[in-house]
């Protein structure tokens, strides 16, 4: 949720709360019927006449189809709509056709340029490089990068920025690691193209480069939100990755991460796949700098509560990096290679030497949305 929507529903101008659920949640939610639905619409780049569906051709071709698959096995009426309506049977097929109840052909189901722009790109500033190198760093010293390595990072520009940082260590060690995973960037489809992934598994392509390879690549797969992160599935992909490497709006003196809200409350986006795979890693690294320019991201405590700070291994700045005391054996490994380790604490007074921005009043008004956890239970709320 963002733009209007968020600016619409954080005013309190909605009537009853939005519940924020994360990829995982969502999707255990519809498998286990406390989220059911009437009609699922599903916006599709390519279909034939008898419902099968695909995301790689067509005009507005986006990729996988990863986020539709749980609604269209689930909801009792699925309709389908396309601009790309071809000779039956489609090849290839990403949701079938048992599954789809109506098909319904329109000039154009949007501009493709609203959601694929290009190749996403690493950071070029150097503080972000920074904190990506030191990311790297981590990861290394870990123990966890050799062959049958797994990885996860999201689209902004430092998390493609450690995975290029991480390619350089993975061809200089001759490591080929099992699989990464998630959103997919350009830089994942280099880093298989190079042989050093053997497959990816792609919930969603974030660029064209990622469009193409799901295309073109057999071992570039598709994979559904409940593969991905249902807790309550037969095996969730999020729970055999080593390393995820993702953002942060706020984060904590317990660890805890808001990606959820801004400094003012009002409502940033939803937690996606970020406490999924945070629960699932083995080693769960969040990137942030120190400060904005509306005010310290290491606080005393977060506005919201998106993943929980159990869950947080490790939190990256420009400065150093900080572990969870639950991970004492990070600790060691990470000094005996030569990162700066600080406190969370020495972090947050760095943070706030930075700025002298005074934190924004909290939001007092009513529940406008209800934060739920991956296995449902809710976790915080935000109010207008």
């Amino acid at each position: 949720m963002s733009g209007p929507v968020a600016e619409f529903v954080s005013s309190g101008e909605f009537p009853t709360p939005v519940v924020f659920q994360t990829h995982g949640g969502r999707a255990r939610a519809i498998e286990s019927g406390d989220l059911p639905i009437d009609v699922a619409f599903v916006a599709a780049p390519t279909a034939d006449e008898y419902g099968n569906l695909n995301g790689v051709d067509g005009p507005a071709a986006c990729g996988t189809l990863g986020y539709a698959v749980v609604d269209a096995q689930h909801a009792h009426r699925v309709v389908a709509v396309t601009d790309h309506l071809q000779p039956y049977p489609l090849c290839p097929i990403d949701i079938h056709q048992d599954h789809v109840d109506f098909v319904v052909a329109v000039d154009s189901i949007g501009d493709p340029t609203g959601i694929l722009s290009g190749t996403t790109k690493p950071t070029c500033d150097p503080v972000g490089l920074r904190i990506a190198e030191t990311a790297s760093r981590l990861i290394e010293a870990s123990g966890l990068l050799k062959d049958g390595f797994s990885f996860q990072t999201g689209a902004g520009g430092v998390s493609i920025a450690v995975a290029q940082y991480v390619k350089v260590l993975m061809e200089r060690d001759r490591i080929q690691g099992g699989f990464a995973a998630g959103g997919v960037t350009g830089e994942l489809v280099d880093m298989l193209e190079r042989g050093l992934f053997r497959t990816l598994f792609d919930v969603q392509c974030f660029d064209l480069r990622a469009v193409e390879s799901y295309r073109s690549n057999r071992r570039h797969q598709a994979m559904s939100a409940s593969l991905y992160a249902n807790p309550h599935c037969r095996g969730a992909m999020v729970n055999r990755l080593d390393v995820m490497v993702l953002g942060a709006s706020e984060v904590d003196l317990d660890f805890n991460v808001n990606v959820t809200t801004g400094a003012d409350g009002s409502i940033l986006g939803g937690s996606g796949g970020h406490s999924d795979t945070a629960a699932g890693s083995k080693l769960a690294i969040v990137t942030t700098r120190l400060a904005s320019r509306v005010g310290p991201k290491i606080v005393g405590r977060v506005g919201c509560l998106t993943t929980p700070g159990e869950t947080v291994d490790a939190v990256v700045t420009e400065i150093g990096a900080a572990v969870n005391s639950q991970r004492s054996d990070l600790l060691q490994l990470f000094q005996r290679a030569g990162v700066k380790v600080m406190s969370i604490n020495e972090l947050c007074d760095a943070a706030r030497a930075l700025t002298d921005t005074a934190p924004p009043p909290r939001r007092d008004g009513r529940i406008v949305g209800v934060v739920e956890y991956r296995d449902g239970n809710v976790i915080d709320v935000i109010r207008s």
